[in-house]
């Protein structure tokens, strides 16, 4: 099947809008957020020339068209891989995701992901947003990460997921170990993140104008005897490894995290008796209104039973 291209003319009244809102008011069998992908892949051309930036503005007279390109076949494969699903209708799905689970398949983890299961599970009815190798992922969480997730089965529940994402109204609860005793009860960490310029594998607290705001908001929930603390983070915003750079950059690093902690002696003697080799963070609480029947959802993840194991031994 070959590409479509459907033609398209800004007119007078669409001048300064952003390029992505115009040409989804001019094809209304696009989405505002495929528009955005097609433009950011240089499936849009006016004038003559490829469009790469979904926010210019709109100027009067442009002519062109957007291609959408043939589709591509999938090829993620569908594995029978166990799933515990909290909530699920034929507009979503709520996942709590083990430790030790990627959510997509990447360099390194081809398969035996959360996608891959999620293909089985769904018979491969999934949102198409995320793009071939991300179908129906809305967010994510990190690999040894535990916890909920929500997963679109169709694009307009996938959008409406999306806008509560960035409007910060989803509430995302997380209970994390930290190491040391905070001196309050509760704090907030509000400091922009972005890729490290010196590893490109681990996040930086950078100046506001280098990365993105991210907030987490932190209650301190029980003080343990071995050195650490029960913490509950509140996330405003939802960036990678939110939670564990910005505890660690209070001094109270994830007790176990390999990547941003200091492994304190007590705790690295705890994590290797008990074969504890993660990060000790667990997604426990999501909350959203539902895409379609705007119905306020809200739902719960127990403590896994490995740090449930940890926190028996650091209070004692």
């Amino acid at each position: 099947m070959s590409e479509e291209r459907f033609p398209v003319l800004l007119p007078e009244d669409m001048a300064g809008w952003r390029l992505d809102r115009a040409l989804a008011a001019l094809v209304p069998t696009l989405s505002r957020e495929r528009v955005k992908a097609l433009i950011s892949t240089g499936q849009v051309e006016l004038d003559g020339a490829p469009m790469r930036d979904p926010s210019a503005k709109a100027k009067p007279g442009m002519a062109g068209f957007i291609a959408i390109p043939a589709p591509t076949p999938a090829h993620n494969v569908a594995q029978d891989i166990p799933l515990v699903i909290v909530y699920e209708d034929e507009h979503l799905l709520v996942v709590d995701k083990p430790a030790g689970m990627v959510v997509h398949p990447a360099a390194g983890n081809a398969d035996g992901t959360l996608v891959n299961a999620l293909l089985h599970h769904c018979a491969g009815r999934l949102s198409g947003i995320g793009g071939v190798a991300r179908p129906g992922i809305v967010h994510r969480i990190d690999k040894d990460t535990s916890g909920l997730l929500v997963v679109a089965k169709t694009d307009p529940a996938h959008e409406a997921l999306s806008k509560q994402f960035a409007a910060h109204s989803i509430d995302r609860r997380y209970v994390a170990v930290a190491a040391g005793k905070p001196m309050t009860g509760s704090g907030t960490v509000d400091a922009a993140l972005a890729r490290s310029s010196h590893d490109r594998k681990k996040v930086a607290i950078v100046e506001a104008d280098r990365g993105k705001r991210a907030v987490t908001h932190w209650t301190l929930t029980e003080m343990l005897k071995r050195d650490a603390a029960l913490i509950e983070c509140r996330l405003e915003t939802g960036r990678t490894h939110q939670v564990r750079v910005h505890m660690a950059s209070i001094g109270h690093p994830l007790v176990g995290d390999p990547v941003y902690g200091r492994s304190r002696h007590v705790h690295r003697e705890i994590c290797m008796r008990l074969d504890f080799h993660r990060q000790a963070l667990h997604a426990a609480v999501l909350g959203f209104r539902h895409p379609v029947s705007g119905e306020t959802l809200t739902f719960q993840s127990p403590i896994p039973s490995d740090i449930q194991q940890l926190l028996s031994a650091l209070r004692a």
